[in-house]
Formats: structure tokens, C-alpha cells, sequence
């Protein structure tokens, strides 16, 4: 499947089959998380693999109790790192870069798993402290995206998009 092809059949997948991920399949979706674009190169982000059954139920219920997360095989926890960009960037880097970088490289894994026929949802909504306690963050580190993945127990149909012209805009000069 080429790169526009995996990116029209994303879906946010919320049923899992309880089968495990294998190791070879979530190193390369660990190795494209990897690959992803960051601030100077300086890949501020960290990634915790949650496997076990209890924390992963831990992490669900962190997450405002979506269950459907402790049902995937595995949980990519996405962690800022602001003080790998604190020293080149300053604050803008610590505050904003780090958590880009973190992003990007999550929706790196989230196209991966798709192109290896996996499904996975990207979550936003959590309780920071929890979520840190659970996975261990450190000093000024936090969370800023979950990502569960596992093999589809569903097939969603695509969800509307706004039309492009909606989106895009032709320069504004001022």
C-alpha cells in the first residue's frame, strides 16, 4: 500500500481482536515512529510500550474511561521531552517543538500500523498526571498522545471531511 493509499484507509479503530501485535510488526511501527521529522533533528519525545493487561487497563481509565484501550494488545504512550530542545530552542522549543515532535511521530506509527494492516486510534483526552504516573514520566516530560493498536474488530466507514476549499486558503496579505 503506497503512503496515499494508507493514509484514505486510516480509520480510529476501537474494537481489537485480543490477539498480541508481534514483535517484528511493532518494531516497525516503533522504527517509522522514529523515522519521523523533528525540530533540529533533536527528537524530543520518548515512546512507553504498555503491554500488560492490568496497566493497560490502568491507562483506560486514565483516559477519561475509554475501555476499548485496555482491549488492544498494545499501548504506545507519545512523551514529550522539552529538555532535549530546551538548550538549542529555549522555551519555544521546551514548550511547542518538544510536543510537535512527539505528535509527528505518532501519526508516523498510527500510518504504520495501518500499513501493516493493523488498527489503532490516536487519544487526546487523558488525565496528565495519571497517565504520567502510570508510564513513569520524569521531571518536566508529559504525555501528549496515546496510541492503542491491534488487529480490527470493526471496519468503519469513512468519517466526512470538510471540503478542501474549506481548508485551504489562498494567502492572505495584509
Amino acid at each position: 500500500m503506497d503512503v496515499f493509499e494508507t493514509m484514505a484507509a486510516r480509520r480510529s479503530i476501537r474494537r481489537f481482536h485480543p490477539d498480541p501485535v508481534p514483535s517484528p510488526t511493532l518494531d516497525r511501527i516503533l522504527e517509522a515512529a522514529r523515522q519521523a521529522p523533528s525540530a533540529g533533528n533533536r527528537q524530543a519525545f520518548e515512546i512507553v510500550v504498555v503491554r500488560d493487561p492490568r496497566r493497560r487497563i490502568a491507562l483506560a481509565r486514565a483516559c477519561l474511561e475509554q475501555w476499548f484501550i485496555a482491549e488492544a494488545p498494545v499501548v504506545l504512550v507519545f512523551v514529550a521531552a522539552p529538555a532535549r530542545n530546551r538548550s538549542r530552542y529555549g522555551r519555544r522549543g521546551a514548550e511547542l517543538y518538544a510536543v510537535q515532535d512527539a505528535t509527528i511521530a505518532c501519526a508516523h506509527a498510527h500510518l504504520a500500523a495501518t500499513a501493516l494492516g493493523l488498527g489503532s486510534c490516536w487519544i487526546g483526552a487523558f488525565d496528565d498526571a495519571s497517565v504520567s504516573e502510570l508510564v513513569g514520566v520524569d521531571g518536566d516530560e508529559r504525555p501528549v498522545a496515546l496510541l492503542p493498536i491491534g488487529r480490527p474488530a470493526e471496519d468503519p466507514s469513512p468519517m466526512p471531511r470538510r471540503p478542501i476549499a474549506d481548508l485551504v486558503h489562498p494567502e492572505r496579505l495584509r
